[in-house]
């Protein structure tokens, strides 16, 4: 399984029927309240699941049929393709699995490790990992590939529950969604406008802080070849411009543990005026994934090791 380095990217719901993955000899499906949990994975990202069989479990090939399938019929399941090697994933999975919890079974975490079910993978076109999709009804809802802001994560799995006829979550703010639908569709201007909006109303409004962040950081990206910016931040360890350019490249490519490194590396390599530029670009980049992203918690720290 490869691992492209692409831009995280949300899909709006597939049509992809999942019937061919029904077993031949296998029974019509039946209420997913009769199915049995999938066993645990001996390689799972983050060991025992924490909310229970009903909110995590481990879907293989031989049970899809009975844990996803199924279970779909009644409550939705969500599917996070990962493997063992895979450093992205080691970000995502545990935010996940956070969110699995917090729903209380009102979806269930379906964790696929893609290196031991290579034709699970294959069947449903994993191209990249970390991906993430759902299963509603028995019918795809497509998601999105790398790592994502928790707080976009979370729009996506309220638009899962509101497709399995659920809501668990309070109604979205307008002034947000038309934000983050405005940034969606590339139109960075209006996002930008909004965003600030928002923010001079409520200037402690994470989720705006992280869109207006994700618009200066697609703006810094425009236009850049990813494999060349690397190429030369590789090239001139020293060039903080590169440096900086490297880093938003790596979080926009799911690794945006990488790219705290990066920086981090570089902070304590530099002082004055240009210490302090490399450290405000990084505390850009928290922004952009949110202050409960677990990958943010652990940079701070290195961060706050680095200046002291």
């Amino acid at each position: 399984m490869s691992d492209p380095r692409t831009t995280p990217s949300i899909f709006t719901r597939g049509a992809v029927d999942l019937s061919a993955l029904r077993g031949p000899s296998q029974a019509p499906a039946r209420p997913a309240a009769t199915a049995a949990a999938g066993p645990q994975a001996s390689g799972a990202p983050t060991g025992a699941p924490l909310g229970g069989p009903e909110a995590i479990i481990d879907v293989t090939e031989a049970d899809f049929q009975s844990t996803v399938l199924e279970r779909s019929m009644t409550t939705p399941v969500v599917l996070d393709f990962w493997a063992e090697w895979c450093e992205p994933c080691k970000q995502l999975s545990p935010v996940l699995e956070k969110l699995a919890e917090e729903g209380a079974g009102s979806w269930v975490l379906g964790r696929v490790d893609v290196d031991a079910n290579p034709r699970l993978a294959q069947a449903l076109r994993v191209q990249g990992i970390p991906m993430v999709v759902a299963v509603v009804g028995g019918q795809l809802v497509e998601g999105f590939t790398g790592v994502l802001p928790e707080a976009q994560i979370r729009q996506y799995l309220d638009a899962v529950l509101k497709a399995g006829g659920v809501s668990v979550t309070p109604p979205e703010d307008p002034r947000l969604d038309a934000a983050d639908d405005a940034l969606m569709m590339g139109d960075l201007d209006t996002a930008e406008a909004a965003y600030k909006k928002i923010l001079a109303e409520s200037p402690q409004d994470h989720a705006a802080e992280s869109g207006l962040a994700q618009v200066e950081l697609y703006r810094r990206v425009s236009g850049v070849d990813a494999a060349a910016a690397l190429a030369k931040a590789a090239a001139d360890p020293d060039d903080i411009a590169a440096q900086r350019l490297a880093a938003d490249v790596e979080v926009l490519s799911g690794q945006a543990a990488e790219a705290y490194a990066r920086l981090v590396a570089l902070v304590r390599r530099t002082g004055g005026d240009e210490r302090d530029e490399v450290r405000r670009h990084l505390l850009s980049l928290f922004t952009v994934a949110g202050p409960e992203d677990p990958a943010v918690a652990s940079a701070r720290r290195a961060l706050a090791s680095a200046l002291f």
